[in-house]
């Protein structure tokens, strides 16, 4: 089993206080604004458990995480024990800004490349194409956010679109978010250094998709109270009533984007999806092609659309809803 105490994983937390901790130092913080709006105050958690990190899966964690499902919980995974120390976040100023950004057809010709990069940090997800696309979506990226299936599935579908792998500069971090059990196979192999011998992954090398920027001490992976709070509090579908329930989850991007709520003081969120989506491609680097937007049964888009033009509404977010 790869799973047990001779396989174990080197994740990060950033202690008990989250960056909230900072955000106090800000004047012009979210975090300010949250306080003040009756709406929102009472859902976000300011010491959230962000990150897994060495020790913090005990028996007592275990029997408490071990009944939701996969990746809320270890429903049907096996013990996952850490041990390597904890790192600390990244330094940033008193008032940290932020760009999240996805990868949705508004940014097509958008021209808002300077302004994404100006921000602090810059977050991407999934396929997260610069090259070529520079004018539209920038050209930095600080914090990429992937889950196994991803990653490898950027590196096999969009070559057509200069993609030549995943971001990879200097002092990157990367986050991985805990889908399901090929997560796991992808964590062994990529801190042991073993090619995959099971799993949707046999025969991959993990770490050669980090293209030589892959570092433990700048590896992150959320923890799964991080990923029900998201859910819980913010995106909890209809759907989950369904049997459909058990692939049920906020998409990639949504999970970045309150990373970014609990890290940054403010945050703009590009290529996100709008009331407007119809009109754009399904993503920026088909470069206009008119593709429709699909919606897949383990993600409510129109849940999460109506979440991001209400934080917009509501000063938590700027989004950028496209041209007129």
């Amino acid at each position: 089993n790869p799973l047990n105490s001779s396989s174990l994983v080197s994740l990060l937390n950033n202690s008990k206080c989250s960056v909230f901790c900072v955000l106090q130092k800000c004047d012009s913080s979210l975090w300010r604004r949250i306080q003040s709006e009756p709406e929102l105050r009472d859902k976000f958690i300011p010491n959230i458990r962000m990150y897994v990190y060495n020790g913090s899966i005990s028996m007592s964690e275990w029997n408490r995480l071990s009944h939701f499902n996969n990746p809320f919980g270890f429903m049907d995974f096996k013990v996952l024990k850490p041990k390597e120390p904890l790192l600390l976040p990244k330094p940033g100023r008193d008032c940290i800004t932020c760009a999240v950004v996805a990868n949705g057809g508004v940014l097509w010709r958008s021209k808002k490349g300077a302004e994404i990069d100006s921000h602090d940090y810059v977050f991407r997800v999934n396929g997260a194409l610069t090259k070529g696309f520079e004018d539209d979506v920038g050209n930095r990226t600080d914090v990429y956010v992937h889950t196994s299936y991803s990653i490898t599935a950027s590196s096999a579908t969009l070559q057509k679109y200069n993609y030549s792998g995943a971001p990879h500069d200097q002092g990157i971090k990367y986050v991985l978010i805990p889908e399901n059990m090929r997560d796991f196979y992808w964590l062994t192999g990529l801190y042991k250094r073993e090619r995959l011998t099971r799993g949707s992954y046999e025969g991959h090398s993990p770490w050669e998709f980090y293209s030589g920027q892959f570092n433990e001490t700048r590896f992150y992976v959320l923890h799964m109270d991080f990923l029900r709070f998201v859910r819980n509090r913010f995106l909890k579908s209809e759907t989950l009533n369904t049997i459909d329930w058990p692939i049920v989850r906020p998409t990639n991007g949504a999970f970045m984007m309150f990373l970014a709520l609990q890290l940054c003081d403010k945050v703009s969120a590009y290529g996100f999806i709008t009331e407007n989506y119809k009109k754009y491609s399904n993503y920026y680097f088909e470069r206009g092609a008119k593709t429709e937007v699909v919606f897949y049964a383990n993600h409510d888009y129109d849940l999460e659309r109506a979440l991001w033009k209400r934080l917009h509404d509501l000063d938590v977010i700027h989004l950028y809803l496209g041209e007129p």
